[in-house]
C-alpha cells in the first residue's frame, strides 16, 4: 500500500488555486517525486511531507512548468544537509541544466547524486528497483521528447493459512517464514509439511501510473495497464480537442479512454488549463467514457492497494 499525494495539478501558468506539475508517492517512509515545477516545496512544506526523505525524483520532461522547482529543490536538500544518495532520472539535458547552477554540480552537494538520463529513441527502461518495487519508464508523446512512469509493487507471497500450519506442527517463527517463501518443512519427527493447501497465491503488487504530458499513446497505455491508479493530463474538454492535438496535450475524454482500454481501477485527471476555474466539466466528459474518474487535489492523499 502507498499514498499519492498531488502537489501540482495545474499546467503551464500557476494560479490562485492550483501550482504546477508535481506529485508525491509515499510509501514505507520513502517518498518519489514525480515532476518538479515552480512551488513545489513550498506544497511539500505545506502538506508537512519531509523533503529530506526522497529517495528519487523523477522528470518528464524539460518544459518549465515541469522542471523549474527542481534547483531550488536540490539546493534546499543540501542546506539541510542530507547525506542519504539521491536518483534524478529524466530526459537527457537534466543533469546539464542542474549543474548550470552554482552549487549544484555532484561535487558541490554534501550527498550522492545518480542520473539516470533517457534518451530520445528508448523504448522502456527500469530506472529504479529494489526488494519492493520497481519504476519503469515508457516514452509518450508531447511537442519535446517526453517519458511517462510507472510505479509497480512487487508481486508478494501468497496468505498463510497459520491455523492450518499450527495443526500440521508448525510451532516457530523460521518455520512459518519458510513456508510463506512456499518452502517445505521437516518436523523433528521426520515429517514434512509442504506450503501446498496452506499458502494462498502470490498477490500482484499495486501500481500507479503517471501519464503527462502527452497526447493518447501506446506508451501512456502500457504504463496505465491494469492500473490502480491513474494520473493522466486532462489539459482541456473535447471542445478543444483540435488545439490539445496541436500543443500535444489530452483531453479529460481521451484520458478516460486510455484509463478504459488499459484496464485501469480509477483515474485521477491532472494539468488543467487555467481556463477551467472548475473542473466539474472535464469530469463529466470523462465520466461519461470511465465512470471511476476524480478531478486531483492538490495536497489530498489517494491510497493506492490491492
Amino acid at each position: 500500500m502507498f499514498e499519492v499525494i498531488p502537489l501540482g495539478v495545474g499546467s503551464a501558468v500557476p494560479t490562485r488555486t492550483r501550482h504546477l506539475a508535481a506529485t508525491l508517492l509515499r510509501r514505507d517512509g520513502k517518498m518519489v517525486l514525480f515532476d518538479c515545477g515552480e512551488g513545489t516545496q513550498l506544497q511539500l512544506v505545506r502538506g508537512g511531507l519531509t523533503r529530506g526523505t526522497l529517495s528519487a525524483i523523477c522528470i518528464t520532461h524539460l518544459h518549465g512548468d515541469h522542471v523549474f522547482g527542481l534547483p531550488g529543490l536540490v539546493t534546499t536538500l543540501a542546506l539541510l544537509e542530507r547525506t542519504d544518495p539521491l536518483l534524478i532520472v529524466g530526459p537527457t539535458g537534466l543533469r546539464e541544466m542542474l549543474h548550470a547552477m552554482p552549487g549544484i554540480r555532484t561535487d558541490g552537494l554534501p550527498f550522492e547524486v545518480t542520473y539516470r538520463e533517457l534518451a530520445d529513441g528508448f523504448e522502456h527502461e527500469v530506472v529504479y528497483e529494489d526488494e519492493h518495487v520497481t519504476i519503469e519508464a515508457r516514452p509518450i508523446e508531447h511537442r519535446v521528447f517526453c517519458a511517462g512512469f510507472r510505479y509497480q509493487e512487487r508481486t508478494r507471497p501468497g496468505s498463510l493459512d497459520g491455523e492450518g500450519a499450527r495443526a500440521a506442527g508448525i510451532t516457530e517463527g523460521w518455520q512459518f517464514e519458510a513456508l510463506k517463501r512456499r518452502e517445505a518443512v521437516t518436523l523433528d519427527d521426520g515429517t514434512l509439511v509442504s506450503p501446498d493447501g496452506l499458502v494462498g497465491p502470490e498477490r500482484p503488487g499495486a501500481a500507479f501510473a503517471y501519464v503527462l504530458d502527452t497526447v493518447p499513446c501506446e506508451g501512456g497505455r502500457l504504463l496505465a495497464r491494469d492500473a490502480d491508479l491513474l494520473l493522466h493530463e486532462a489539459t482541456f474538454t473535447d471542445e478543444h480537442a483540435a488545439r490539445a492535438a496541436e500543443v500535444g496535450h489530452s483531453t479529460a475524454r481521451q484520458a478516460a479512454q486510455v484509463a478504459r482500454d488499459a484496464g485501469a481501477k480509477r483515474l485521477l485527471l491532472t494539468h488543467f488549463s487555467a481556463r477551467y476555474a472548475d473542473t466539474g466539466p472535464l469530469v463529466d466528459e470523462a465520466r461519461q467514457v470511465f465512470p471511476a474518474t476524480e478531478a486531483a487535489e492538490e495536497l489530498a492523499r489517494y491510497e493506492v492497494r490491492r
